[in-house]
């Protein structure tokens, strides 16, 4: 080869690479991994900001798409289990971040548009399918700019003629800019309609019982979160005659938002043949573990440990925290010995909070201590900190407060046992708080002040008090103790005030 014929190949290489003879192309290499791992949620009417369904779209944002793959910040999926694998997880291997990187430097060439890969398909607006029943709330709730967290219960009929059994509950809102979460249950009593009578506004104040796996829930949504269907042989009952209520948390973006949930329910042509239920470690979202973090400190920890009164096969684990969230972990020390671990979060982000499915159901025998760690960043190294500088923080129900929690969802492997494991939780969250109460904390913080949040959501016509008939049911028999003015009704000063009367002692 003469010395022009060099030169001719060296001035042509790129332009061969950049038009995908040497390299990667859109049509052949990336649009697989982007279709794959991408566009679920980079598509019209999901939530992510821009679409990833053309090589347009893709080429648009090719080197924003390089920087956040190869930091690990997109896909978006935080936990990891160094034993059990998850149903689903999102995440880029080394080598298909590679080629997104080779692709972008050799120019994003889109290659022959002929053999583009089938582009995934999307019933429209829903992730799951075509529900068997859509339904949404019959008007929209003003949420205001500026303020408060807000919580807030709505009520929608469904005009169920006999009972049903629901797989799964596919829940969008209409504006997700304030929605932080949706807990589901169903309400047969009419109650909630009346509550909702009362108030001037949709919906009526407080958020239910706070228990997405409690005996009339039916799961629930939370920023971060996709839908899933239970795994077989599990659902949820849904009576006749139930209205659905949709228990939610705003929190407030700056500017005025109008919200109109939309909620798709996937029924079960047949009853379970199995029942489940939820392990909260520490119990109550941590309102039990006395959660007070000083201003600066960088790994508040809150430890708690459960055995196992029973065999249980786990199906599901999930995280709750607020902005100072840092890591979370549960494992389970088997009886032989053997140390597994069910779930890892090295990099708690309050934006992401899904639920983990077990891609096999986790056999736990009898005899298994689950052991969970939660910590807490609250020093002026934590981007995610609401506050500047750091300031003392506790536990409590807005968003700028704390909590924390590992909940695995699970299924005993015998009927009967049911019985057994609820009554072995209420005897650990009673020895949870015990052991948290003898150690020394700072005033005003602990058990108590979660307690007076919880009576005070109670607050069903939005009157700021708690009458007889808002009042929960421990409280009932020491109300007229407790109501210092004989008034009738409590106001949060009385209830902080009654620490002592009601023999709680301090905490």
């Amino acid at each position: 080869m003469n010395k022009l014929s060099k030169l001719f190949l060296i001035l042509i290489m790129p332009a061969f690479v950049a038009a995908g003879g040497g390299g990667p192309n859109f049509s052949e290499h990336v649009a697989q991994i982007i279709f794959n791992n991408c566009t679920s949620c980079h598509r019209k009417g999901e939530g992510a900001p821009f679409e990833f369904t053309s090589y347009e779209d893709v080429r648009k944002r090719g080197r924003l798409i390089v920087r956040v793959t190869e930091s690990g910040f997109m896909p978006p999926w935080h936990a990891t289990s160094a034993d059990y694998q998850f149903e689903g997880a999102r995440g880029l291997r080394d080598g298909e971040i590679e080629t997104l990187t080779r692709w972008v430097e050799g120019g994003m060439p889109e290659g022959d548009p002929k053999k583009l890969p089938q582009r995934p398909t999307f019933t429209p607006g829903w992730k799951l399918g075509k529900p068997d029943l859509v339904v949404k709330m019959k008007e929209p709730y003003p949420v205001p700019a500026a303020g408060r967290d807000i919580y807030r219960s709505f009520v929608i009929p469904l005009n169920l003629k006999e009972v049903k059994w629901v797989k799964a509950v596919e829940f969008k809102p209409g504006a997700p800019e304030v929605v932080h979460h949706s807990l589901f249950r169903y309400d047969t009593s009419g109650l909630a309609r009346r509550l909702d009578a009362r108030s001037p506004t949709p919906g009526f104040r407080g958020m239910g019982d706070g228990n997405a796996l409690g005996p009339r829930s039916l799961g629930g949504w939370a920023v971060g979160g996709s839908a899933r269907f239970l795994p077989e042989g599990l659902a949820y009952r849904l009576p006749a005659g139930s209205d659905l209520i949709l228990d939610m948390h705003f929190h407030l973006s700056g500017k005025p938002e109008k919200e109109v949930s939309t909620v798709g329910i996937y029924f079960s042509d047949k009853p379970p043949t199995d029942v489940f239920t939820a392990i909260q470690m520490p119990p109550q979202f941590g309102a039990l573990s006395r959660v007070d973090i000083p201003a600066g400190v960088k790994d508040y920890t809150v430890e708690d440990s459960f055995v196992l009164p029973v065999d249980l096969e786990a199906f599901s684990v999930s995280a709750h925290a607020h902005y100072l969230g840092k890591q979370m972990r549960m494992t389970a020390t088997l009886p032989n010995g053997v140390k597994k671990e069910l779930i890892h979060i090295p990099d708690w982000d309050f934006t992401w909070q899904e639920e983990y499915n077990y891609s096999e159901f986790v056999s736990l025998p009898k005899g298994t201590r689950l052991d969970t760690t939660i910590v807490w960043d609250n020093s002026e190294d934590n981007p995610s900190n609401p506050h500047n500088p750091p300031r003392r923080v506790r536990w409590g129900l807005q968003s700028t407060d704390e909590m924390g929690s590992l909940t695995l969802a699970v299924k005993p492997k015998n009927l009967s046992d049911m019985r057994s494991l609820h009554t072995a939780l209420g005897r650990h969250a009673r020895n949870h708080y015990n052991a948290r109460r003898n150690r020394p904390a700072q005033a005003g913080g602990g058990l108590w002040a979660a307690v007076v949040a919880g009576v005070m959501r109670g607050d069903k016509n939005g009157d700021g008090k708690i009458n007889k008939v808002e009042a929960p049911r421990w409280l009932l028999k020491s109300f007229d103790k407790v109501d210092a003015d004989s008034s009738g009704d409590l106001d949060r000063r009385e209830l902080e005030r009654a620490r002592d009367r009601l023999g709680k002692g301090r905490d």
